[in-house]
């Protein structure tokens, strides 16, 4: 049973057992017992309603924002993928720089390696 079903099953139970109590220990008259629960029980069929009609209230809300944020994080989604794509062409002169400074380094190492086994077998 869902929570909405049981809390308008314990209300009922409720309402009907106090209805009870009061016409046992009650020192009015029957009618007037009967005119108390009768507006008694309008009173509870409002409050029941009230309940009702914020629930459904609570569960549009909540089936908006659902929606809301699945929408949002689409946004969210493209956005970030844009701003990589960007970063992407950003970089990407930076590491073709970076990539010649790092051959002219290897070629660089490769000349002092060269230079330093010629200098060895002179002696």
């Amino acid at each position: 049973m869902s929570k909405g079903k049981s809390i308008l099953l314990g209300i009922l139970v409720g309402t009907t057992a106090s209805a009870v109590a009061t016409l046992l220990t009650t020192p009015s008259s029957g009618k007037d017992v009967r005119v108390r629960i009768k507006d008694q029980s309008f009173e509870w069929k409002n409050t029941i309603d009230e309940l009702i009609q914020d629930g459904l209230k609570l569960k549009d809300q909540i089936a908006k924002t659902s929606k809301e944020g699945a929408t949002l994080i689409n946004e969210l989604t493209q956005e970030m993928k844009t701003s990589i794509e960007e970063w992407k062409i950003a970089i990407e002169p930076n590491q073709e720089n970076i990539h010649d400074y790092l051959e002219q380094i290897e070629t660089s190492i490769k000349d002092l390696e060269a230079k330093l086994t010629e200098q060895g077998n002179q002696k």
